[in-house]
């Protein structure tokens, strides 16, 4: 199910120097906030979640989620080098899930990462935040990673529809309105968070059952229908 070829080639993609620059943007940017909110108001418990889910679980996270995941495979459907790949003798599931596992590698470790780091400045793991909300972070990265590849496999307007969903849905709608946040891959990592954290430090609207379920569900659905799109590319010496 794992092809080190399809691997390869796709964290150079994704690594390049132009998308390498992007994902690094984020994570240097949460560093950087986090270092000056510690200097200007010391250690602060509330100011440390409240950061650390405003900022990293709800905008870092799925920003670069999308990058990851359309990444993976959206530049090579839209400009058509999808086609030497498929003309090679490897299943199409796996490559779907090759580029999964990519996608996912990817975005934990621009995403998860800093997020520690982050935790660790605000305020030393106090309450188990800076953990809690790593665990987060890595959680949403594989759901994200598989909607968002999904994405990539499926429409040419992969980048902005799942822009649309990063910043409309989850960052606005998942916190505003009560009943988007059921369907809310933050708040399903969220309830993981919440359980790992001191009580009353991190909330969420999704208990922890349903949470795990609707996480691999999504992951398993987004990677199975990913897989069954790509199987109906037809190349020209098909048809």
């Amino acid at each position: 199910m794992y092809n080190p070829t399809v691997a390869r080639l796709t964290y150079r993609a994704l690594l390049g120097r132009r998308r390498a620059a992007i994902l690094f943007v984020l994570p240097a940017l949460l560093i950087v906030i986090s270092a000056a909110v510690r200097s200007f108001s010391g250690a602060d418990d509330q100011v440390a979640a409240d950061l650390l889910g405003s900022f990293a679980l709800a905008t870092m996270v799925p920003l670069i989620g999308v990058i990851a995941g359309t990444g993976a495979i959206g530049p090579e459907i839209d400009d058509g080098s999808i086609v030497y790949l498929l003309a090679k003798p490897v299943k199409r599931s796996t490559i779907i899930f090759t580029k999964l596992i990519v996608a996912i590698a990817v975005t934990m470790a621009f995403s998860a990462i800093p997020t520690l780091i982050a935790g660790f400045i605000l305020n030393g793991n106090g309450q188990q935040i800076a953990i809690a909300y790593t665990v987060a972070a890595l959680v949403a990265s594989i759901a994200y990673a598989a909607v968002f590849l999904l994405l990539g496999t499926v429409t040419r307007h992969a980048v902005v529809f799942g822009l649309v969903y990063a910043l409309v849905w989850e960052s606005l709608f998942g916190n505003l309105v009560p009943g988007a946040r059921t369907l809310s891959v933050q708040q399903w990592s969220l309830a993981l968070a919440e359980k790992i954290g001191a009580n009353g430090v991190i909330s969420s609207d999704v208990g922890l059952p349903l949470a795990v379920i609707l996480l691999v569900g999504v992951t398993i659905a987004a990677t199975w229908y990913a897989g069954r799109k790509l199987r109906t590319l037809k190349l020209a010496g098909e048809e």
